[in-house]
């Protein structure tokens, strides 16, 4: 993991600048992480500190959190005991994946309480623990850790905390020249193990970048080799040691994304580097986790739509040769009309009967098969029966084609949606699919959904400072484009490909806008990844549903259409907030 205890190093240097501000509100969107809004020196900015067993972290963010209507209980007590506190103290336990918050504020009483956030990031034992550090009591965690799941650490509220068991390696801020010397001259690891398992908060990516500097320096004398690694060694701890990081993205030797504190040769492409660590660790992680959380929980959906869509496949194939079946209606007719004129040259026994066709200007004879078992008048009957028989079902036939290419487009728009889902958008999809018959109600017998509950609205603003509003889902869609948008408003859509609408909520704007808003629909569709994505675009007056369609599904005419290929970091750019309706 890229997370090590030097980047918690260089964040909790960079959260110094929170010493003295006040937290002014607290969210827990998810399980597993807290949103703390502060409001400092530096004006108010949001801290996210993530227990996500995959992808912990600390670090500001820029983005917009959905909030559950109920806040969890770890929620109601941070609320209880720190919102409005100040915070007195920030800092790292050593150089491990530790940080301790110190707040102070007034109890119901009026007296000064001081209250620790502790923060351990640790792969899945990460935690946030609520304490009360003059007893060393614990409030509360938002992870439990039960006697039964383990005796020498348990997070439970009215325990006494206890910290991670300690690793006794060395603070590699503190080490002389001389003891790292002597350290690796009596171990037989390789140099990047030997860092990893000596000294606290090295990660094997930093661990491996001081091995790669020290042997780029290296003659091959063996003393030369130990100097080498210090010199390689002091080289990346020195700068950290008076907090000078160069926070940095990019791609290793095998194509994987990877993020430091510190500049890395091991990047061989796309290398970006960054003012503060927070925002690379946002770049970095960016939807990584809610992706995850987010891919677990669709997990059924998605069986089953990709289920469904593979029944329907099938049943147009199927379709599709009953009518090519169908198509030989008229030859049906054909053949018991010429049976009928010829009983006299057939009989029954015979197998098949060569006739002159009349209806041909050249008089062409055909060879008509025959049921030996028939006379010559049910055979001709038979073929008068075929031929009605198709001829009916042929407008039944072309009624399913349709049926089951719609059901397919809506499916494949679906499953479109689940792709771009987040976890409110999932909760939607689900929705719809219940009151489209798909599914059963899961919640039939609990809590009902109020009647007056309005879907999410994912809302941008264009550099031109003009609101364009996205739909993630049908009923998003539905809702932005009939009840939200104007007639005056711009409607976009890419063009014949399943997609977002996307609404302009303004008559007045620039070709900015326009191309913004386009970017979003091309962004927000099943051609993320193409170039000239083709996008309609047309006034709201002119989008309307048919009687009896599907959710989501419109048609419009009056567009215009312009191509874009989708920018994945000029629609990170454009500010946005998700809202409930």
């Amino acid at each position: 993991m890229a997370l090590d205890g030097i980047v918690t190093r260089a964040i909790v240097h960079e959260l110094q600048g929170c010493k003295g501000g006040r937290i002014s509100k607290i969210h827990q969107p998810n399980g597993h992480d807290v949103v703390l809004t502060l409001r400092a020196q530096r004006g108010n900015s949001k801290l996210l500190i993530s227990a996500s067993p995959t992808y912990p972290r600390v670090h500001f963010t820029e983005k917009t959190f959905l909030n559950p209507t109920e806040a969890p209980m770890f929620c109601m007590l941070l609320r209880k005991h720190c919102e409005g506190a100040i915070i007195e103290e920030i800092r790292q336990i050593g150089m491990e994946r530790i940080i301790h918050i110190d707040v102070r504020q007034r109890d119901e009483l009026g007296d000064v309480s001081v209250k620790r956030i502790i923060i351990e990031l640790m792969g899945r034992h990460s935690n946030i623990v609520l304490l009360d550090p003059v007893t060393g009591t614990i409030l509360d965690g938002i992870h439990h850790v039960t006697p039964s799941i383990s005796s020498y650490r348990v997070i439970m509220p009215g325990f006494s905390y206890t910290a991670p068991p300690e690793q006794h390696k060395v603070n590699p801020l503190e080490v002389s020249s001389a003891e790292f010397l002597k350290g690796y001259s009596e171990t037989e690891e390789e140099a990047a193990r030997w860092l990893v398992n000596s000294f606290s908060g090295l990660s094997p990516l930093i661990a491996g970048e001081i091995a790669a500097r020290a042997s780029n320096s290296d003659n091959g004398d063996a003393s030369i080799e130990a100097n080498a690694l210090w010199n390689a060694f002091d080289s990346v701890m020195g700068p950290v040691r008076e907090n000078n990081y160069t926070p940095i993205t990019g791609l290793n030797a095998k194509g994987k994304m990877i993020f430091s504190a510190v500049r890395l040769q091991g990047i061989q492409d796309a290398e970006k580097t960054y003012d503060t660590m927070s925002k690379c660790m946002e770049d970095y992680y960016g939807d990584k986790a809610e992706r995850d959380t987010v891919k677990q929980k669709v997990s059924d959906l998605l069986r089953f739509l990709q289920n469904e869509r593979s029944k329907n496949v099938k049943k147009l194939d199927n379709l599709n040769k009953d009518l090519l079946e169908a198509d030989d209606a008229e030859k049906y007719r054909l053949w018991g009309e010429l049976l009928f004129a010829s009983l006299h040259q057939i009989s029954k026994g015979d197998k098949s009967v060569e006739l002159v066709n009349f209806y041909d200007e050249d008089q062409a004879t055909i060879t008509i098969a025959l049921d030996p078992l028939l006379t010559p008048s049910d055979n001709a009957q038979r073929y008068f029966k075929r031929y009605n028989k198709y001829k009916n079902s042929l407008a039944v036939i072309h009624e399913q084609l349709g049926k089951t290419k719609d059901e397919i487009d809506y499916l494949d728009n679906l499953l479109q949606q689940l792709s771009i889902a987040s976890m409110n958008d999932i909760e939607e999809i689900r929705e719809e699919l219940v009151q489209q018959g798909y599914l059963r109600d899961r919640n039939k017998k609990g809590k009902k959904k109020k009647k007056n509950d309005r879907p999410t609205v994912h809302q941008f603003t264009s550099t031109e400072g003009i609101d364009i509003l996205v739909g993630k889902n049908n009923l998003q869609n539905e809702y932005v484009t009939n009840r939200l948008a104007s007639a005056n408003d711009t409607w976009l859509h890419t063009k014949d490909i399943p997609g977002s609408h996307v609404v302009i909520r303004s008559t007045d704007f620039g070709e900015a806008t326009l191309e913004e808003a386009a970017q979003l629909a091309a962004y927000f569709s099943q051609a993320k990844e193409s170039s000239s994505v083709p996008v309609d675009y047309t006034f709201i007056r002119h989008v309307r549903k048919p009687s009896g369609a599907k959710p989501g599904f419109v048609i419009y005419d009056h567009q215009k259409t312009l191509f874009v290929t989708p920018n994945e970091e000029l629609v990170k750019s454009l500010p946005s907030t998700i809202k409930n309706g």
